[in-house]
């Protein structure tokens, strides 16, 4: 594993836990998740989460652009995983030669996942994550 807990995590709310995502590493490639269980679509939520996300994705987006200088981001989740989480897949430049379309995403996250395990990119994931901590916190 590339980070502790306490290295991943940006924000924990009533509701919701974000935090980069611990498996590839990207910085800035942020997961959303409820922290009630059983939650597999948008259509679960109740109105105080639901409330709760749209507030929160906002400032994550805004965040992302504003201090991370992130411009372009992919939103995507899949209601078949079991479990709500919405992956904020940030694009940088380094990223095109894969593509612009979904399809492209799987053929980068195995590119991190074997070229950017580097202890320069896990210092840089932590200072993404720490900047988010500090643009987020409620």
């Amino acid at each position: 594993m590339l980070f502790s807990s306490n290295e991943f995590k940006v924000l924990k709310t009533k509701y919701w836990d974000l935090h980069q995502d611990w498996e590839v590493s990207i910085p800035g490639f942020l997961v959303l998740a409820p922290n009630r269980k059983g939650v597999k679509s948008i259509a679960d939520f109740t109105d105080e989460e639901l409330e709760e996300f749209g507030i929160l994705l906002r400032k994550i987006r805004q965040g992302m652009q504003e201090v991370l200088g992130i411009k372009e981001v992919y939103f995507f989740q899949n209601e078949d995983s079991g479990h709500f989480h919405l992956w904020i897949f940030p694009r940088f430049d380094w990223m095109e030669r894969f593509g612009r379309k979904i399809e492209s995403v799987r053929p980068i996250i195995e590119y991190a996942k074997k070229n950017m395990a580097t202890e320069e990119v896990k210092n840089q994931v932590k200072e993404y994550v720490i900047k988010m901590r500090e643009w987020i916190s409620f």
